[in-house]
């Protein structure tokens, strides 16, 4: 092990207590838990290691802080690296599946359990270990180095552009470090240049007053199959999205990116075995492969559905509500306000005028260019972090969606995401993890970056 990775190991070890306790405060940003006490955690987190903190909270919503450490005596004034990270976290329903108390760190077979831990907390204290190791030997930092830390990404960030715009000039930098990142199903290291956007929806139907007796069925229409129906008109079996207009402004990507993605491996067996999958992948009647699906094209999902009883034992009425959540995951091109409006279009177009349609959340795509420079300062780092071990794969973009369009839009800088994930990590989902050896390595690899980037 060098000098620096064993630098590393003893920060780590060192602020594995601070770690913890960060990890501890359930900071969930759509029930407005702990939000004040993670951003004065946050905030204690970022002077403890050396930077200069500001916590922005002028616009409303939740607070956003910024971290500023400044390049060392040989470092390159003129150059300033950008970590993007979140502090709030998911909800950590449903309770019963998790194996060990949501909240409370646990660490079994070297693998740290824990709501939060992969999205994102780990990631934030990775890029501070990094530093810190920096920071305490006579180099320094090689650049400036930026932080912007919001509370709302899990919840859509909607105040996140509004910071962005007025605070453009403070956040101003030469390239940002995405909030995620990590190893897929084949232990390969995964940096992708961009994300996927999102629209996502409310949709509510009545059919009646009250529910009605289900013998009543044979002349009365229901609100459940109401709803069934018009959300089976969006999309065929062949899984394409039939609302007139849904592909047509789609930005084609570049041969260059085809070329990358053909490059990129991709494991159906394991895919199938990691998530427990009981049918084929959806893709194997398609023209395109698995891995050009999941970067260049949209998606239509129903993410839940409720209506009448759903108790045990039986309770025979017809519904009168029925209410779904759906999501488009847009590319490049796309924008989630005139999906909305082609899918009203097309409810209304075949009959189902009386379907609610609200938008409540919406983000568009964006994909770094691949040829940018960073993209090899990148990638070369990862390799020293990584060793002869690991492959390091790059992707035009994350098939998930985030905010990264507006770091775009008002800041005007190429994007990569990079992280401490793993295929299993399950952010979002019971038993959220990361394995200690990906937390060391993706430290190890922002420590490279930052000596490097300032060259």
């Amino acid at each position: 092990m060098d000098t620096l990775k064993m630098k590393l190991q003893d920060v780590i070890d060192s602020r594995m207590d601070e770690f913890y306790d960060y990890l501890r405060l359930d900071s969930v940003s759509t029930q407005d838990r702990k939000i004040p006490e993670t951003v004065e955690y946050v905030k204690g987190m970022l002077e403890k290691t050396g930077g200069e903190v500001q916590v922005l909270d002028d616009l409303g919503g939740n607070p956003v802080v910024y971290g500023f450490f400044p390049a060392g005596k040989g470092g390159n004034k003129d150059k300033t690296l950008l970590f993007y990270n979140h502090y709030d976290v998911q909800p950590e329903d449903p309770i019963d599946e998790w194996e060990s108390a949501p909240f409370e760190p646990t660490v079994k077979d070297d693998i740290l359990y824990c709501r939060g831990v992969a999205d994102n907390k780990a990631n934030l204290m990775v890029r501070l270990n990094a530093i810190q190791a920096l920071l305490d030997s006579e180099e320094g930092l090689s650049c400036n180095v930026k932080f912007l830390i919001e509370g709302e990404e899990e919840n859509g960030s909607p105040s996140l552009g509004g910071y962005l715009e007025k605070y453009a000039d403070l956040f101003k930098s030469d390239a940002c470090i995405w909030e995620f990142g990590g190893k897929d199903e084949d232990e390969n290291y995964v940096i992708e240049a961009g994300i996927k956007g999102m629209a996502y929806f409310d949709l509510y139907v009545e059919s009646d007053d009250v529910d009605i007796h289900s013998s009543i069925g044979a002349v009365v229409d229901n609100a459940a199959w109401r709803l069934t129906h018009a959300l089976a008109s969006l999309r065929n079996a062949d899984n394409q999205v039939l609302v007139e207009g849904f592909y047509d402004d789609i930005t084609p990507p570049t041969d260059f990116e085809k070329e990358v993605v053909a490059r990129k491996p991709f494991d159906e067996e394991k895919t199938k075995e990691l998530y427990g999958l009981k049918h084929p992948l959806i893709t194997k009647d398609l023209e395109w492969t698995p891995n050009e699906a999941l970067a260049f094209y949209p998606t239509m999902t129903i993410c839940g559905f409720i209506s009448g009883y759903t108790g045990p034992g039986s309770k025979t009425v017809l519904p009168r509500a029925a209410s779904a959540k759906l999501d488009c995951r847009i590319v490049p091109g796309q924008d989630p306000e005139k999906i909305h409006k082609l899918i009203r279009t097309h409810l209304d177009k075949n009959g189902f005028e009386d379907v609610k349609l609200d938008l409540i959340k919406a983000q568009k795509a964006f994909r770094s260019d691949l040829k940018n420079n960073f993209v090899d300062i990148v990638v070369e780092s990862a390799k020293k972090a990584y060793g002869e071990g690991t492959d390091v794969v790059l992707s035009p973009n994350n098939a998930g969606t985030g905010p990264m369009y507006n770091f775009d839009k008002y800041l005007n800088l190429p994007v990569l995401s990079s992280g401490c994930g793993w295929a299993n990590s399950k952010a979002h989902a019971p038993n959220e993890s990361v394995r200690l050896k990906d937390f060391f390595e993706g430290t190890a690899h922002m420590a490279y970056l930052l000596q490097d980037f300032g060259k």
